[in-house]
């Protein structure tokens, strides 16, 4: 825990030193994402307006567990005052969740969320919610939602 507290400490140092022009609808961005589950989240921009992003989290509800997510979303990019930009976005992917040694999940995944792009500084917040449709073991409906910040690498 001590390095990964380390990691994203170097990381965020990084590019408060950086002296680029920033915009986050480009690169690759790595940050945490607090809600149900609470972890790492990454997003990885394919274009303008496409992205995939994943998440590593753990669940504190119930019981415990491992989660990993992947979707593909696409975004609706919006401005306020012709600086930073907020973007609707929605996407598909699939999830994985194992609680213990012998009990997984798997499911799809609908994300439908809200960012905001700062102008300014490498940085985005987001808020989001999952729809899941699980599909293994059994066929059952849950969700995930929370928020979050990222630091894109340019």
């Amino acid at each position: 825990m001590k390095a990964l507290r380390t990691i994203i400490f170097a990381i965020l140092l990084t590019g408060l030193y950086s002296t680029r022009t920033f915009s986050q609808n480009h690169g690759f961005g790595i940050g945490i994402l607090i809600g149900e589950p609470t972890g790492i989240s990454m997003k990885g921009w394919l274009s303008s307006k496409t992205a995939i992003d994943a998440g590593l989290a753990w669940s504190f509800v119930e019981e415990r567990s491992l989660h990993f997510h992947a979707d593909y979303l696409w975004h609706f990019l919006h401005r306020i005052d012709n600086q930073d930009e907020i973007p609707l976005y929605y996407g598909i992917g699939g999830r994985i969740k194992i609680k213990g040694d012998h009990d997984a999940r798997i499911g799809m995944r609908m994300v439908f969320g809200i960012g905001y792009m700062f102008e300014d500084a490498p940085f985005d917040l987001f808020l989001e919610i999952a729809p899941i449709l699980n599909l293994l073991p059994s066929t059952k409906m849950s969700a995930n939602a929370g928020f979050g910040t990222r630091f894109f690498f340019h």
